[in-house]
């Protein structure tokens, strides 16, 4: 064999396996996509989840918890900020 044919069928087979792969992956979205309708479709819907309320008043808080919570927010945000795109 000579390497100018020998390179033109590593190339058919290579281009053979890429079809093959890019046309597997291709029905495999398609399949995944019309299941995941029909399950959207059939499925119940999710129940509300009920909370239960707090016995005390949801305006008032210690002191302690009211400066914990402006801390974690504060928090919160400077990372968001920090690690936006």
């Amino acid at each position: 064999m000579q390497d100018t044919q020998l390179l033109r069928e590593g190339l058919a087979l290579m281009g053979l396996g890429m079809g093959f792969v890019f046309v597997f992956l291709t029905v495999l979205v398609i399949s995944v996509t019309l299941m995941s309708g029909v399950i959207r479709r059939f499925a119940p819907e999710a129940a509300p989840v009920a909370t239960a309320k707090s016995a005390t008043p949801a305006t008032s808080g210690t002191p302690q918890e009211d400066e914990l919570k402006v801390v974690i927010s504060t928090a919160i945000h400077r990372y968001r900020n920090r690690h936006r795109d």
